[in-house]
């Protein structure tokens, strides 16, 4: 008797639990292998060419060691076009967006308003605005179109063909790798990239561990320590090289935990089997300028920094109230920066750097002018010293900063908590309060065990030695 399609509907069913984790690998390859058979037969090639340039190229870019190098490549290219490049535009847009603050704070000078609410307004929340958006902006503006362009070259799916059978090992999708490139733009903008992961219990994963990648709001801290004291020795075209050569190590030291933490989530809390997917390489396309730019411009950038300005503007009210009410010899900042010092110091930090990435929260681009008002005595956010030689006199000679500080600081920025607009991103993605909070225990735990051990470490070396 002839079965019924309910009858293979249940028999499937059946057998469901039963299959090997390979099956579906092995029907997919199945189904590839029958149609290309069936297209030699019924399709002549004009050449008899054994490759074409697609294949040429892939045969390269997917291969085991030459992928993985060129992959590499292309990462240090980026990040050194993003960091030369948004130097330059950065203070050409500081300098706008301040000269417009000083005009306005002036006028409300002449006209006789108060001088808190002048405060408030201009050197407040407005300062934060400036500084957030002219740290912020330009990075994005050359690390996104930069990213769209190889998303649309076609070579992003290769990355994600590179780097599956890691995540595969972790416990993780593959698709993780094209969500963990995002975070390197903005860590909010990763988490929504997950939406491309079908499995729930993946798709957490991959939200969970994006932080672990520095978003470009991170990059000014870590820029800043690797040229004063990196590339200290070097000057020119070298040392920029040269500082771009060691946020790219702790580039890699991030996507190391990434997989770490991913394949521990993925034994513990959010156990399963990683999910199989058919990734169909498409084959390489001249680039659309047009929807680069929409794509890159308006969807990413634009759309990144609104969110980063509505959570930005209450830390600078924050910041201007703590550096102007004064306590004691000095202002609330101060006293609040000796009281964590003790704690900080357990981790290799200081006071002062805790305090900065607590007010920093909800943007982690104030971190470096919130240290520097601190460390100055300013009553508002300040850039600095001019010079990468002032700025090391001041942390080093002014405040006891050794190497053992800057090696914690970049750990702890790398490994810290999600900024304010990843965390509201995590929830409207997962609609859940404790994942959110999650994002943030795994992340702040990680960043004090691993600052604690180090600095333990070279305490005892130094004991030894």
């Amino acid at each position: 008797m002839m079965a019924t399609p309910e009858d293979v509907l249940a028999r499937a069913e059946a057998l469901r639990n039963s299959l090997p984790s390979g099956f579906r690998d092995e029907v997919v390859q199945s189904l590839y292998a029958e149609a290309e058979r069936i297209a030699h037969r019924a399709v002549k090639a004009a050449a008899d060419r054994k490759y074409d340039l697609d294949q040429r190229i892939d045969r390269l870019v997917t291969a085991p060691v030459s992928g993985l190098l060129i992959m590499l490549l292309l990462l240090t290219v980026v990040i050194w076009m993003t960091v030369a490049g948004a130097n330059v535009f950065s203070e050409m847009l500081a300098a706008v967006l301040f000269g417009f603050g000083d005009w306005a704070r002036a006028l409300f000078v002449s006209w006789g308003v108060p001088w808190w609410i002048t405060g408030f307004i201009w050197d407040g929340v407005y300062l934060c605005l400036a500084w957030v958006v002219s740290v912020m902006f330009p990075p994005m503006a050359i690390f996104f179109p930069a990213f769209t362009l190889l998303e649309d070259l076609g070579y992003l799916p290769r990355v994600a063909f590179n780097l599956d059978w890691l995540f595969k090992k972790a416990g993780a999708h593959g698709k993780q790798s094209l969500t963990m490139m995002m975070g390197f733009g903005c860590n909010a903008a990763g988490v929504v990239a997950t939406r491309v992961i079908d499995s729930p219990r993946e798709r957490l994963i991959a939200i969970l561990t994006n932080n672990f990648v520095p978003c470009n709001g991170r990059f000014p801290t870590l820029i800043m320590l690797a040229t004063v004291f990196v590339a200290a020795g070097f000057s020119g075209v070298t040392a920029s090289f040269i500082a771009a050569g060691a946020v790219v190590g702790v580039v890699l030291i991030g996507v190391a935990f990434t997989f770490f933490m991913s394949w521990l989530l993925s034994r513990t809390v959010l156990k399963g089997e990683a999910s199989a997917f058919t990734l169909e390489l498409p084959p390489y396309r001249r680039p659309n300028v047009l929807r680069i730019l929409y794509t890159s411009l308006i969807d990413r950038t634009i759309f990144v920094l609104w969110r980063a300005m509505l959570t930005a503007a209450p830390a600078g009210a924050v910041i201007w109230l703590l550096a102007n009410i004064p306590f004691g010899d000095a202002n609330l900042a101060i006293a609040i920066a000796g009281w964590l010092d003790g704690f900080g110091r357990i981790f290799g930090l200081d006071g002062v750097i805790l305090l900065a990435y607590i007010i920093a929260i909800p943007a982690n681009e104030i971190v470096v002018p919130t240290m520097m008002m601190m460390y100055t005595g300013a009553s508002t956010m300040v850039e600095g010293p001019g010079s990468s030689e002032a700025i090391r006199a001041l942390l080093v000679e002014q405040h006891g900063w050794s190497l053992l500080t800057a090696v914690n600081l970049m750990l702890f920025s790398l490994l810290h908590n999600p900024c304010g607009t990843t965390i509201l991103t995590i929830y409207k993605e997962t609609r859940s309060y404790k994942w959110a909070a999650m994002s943030v225990v795994i992340t702040l735990g990680m960043a004090f065990l691993v600052t604690f051990i180090t600095a333990s470490l070279a305490r005892l070396i130094a004991h030894l030695v």
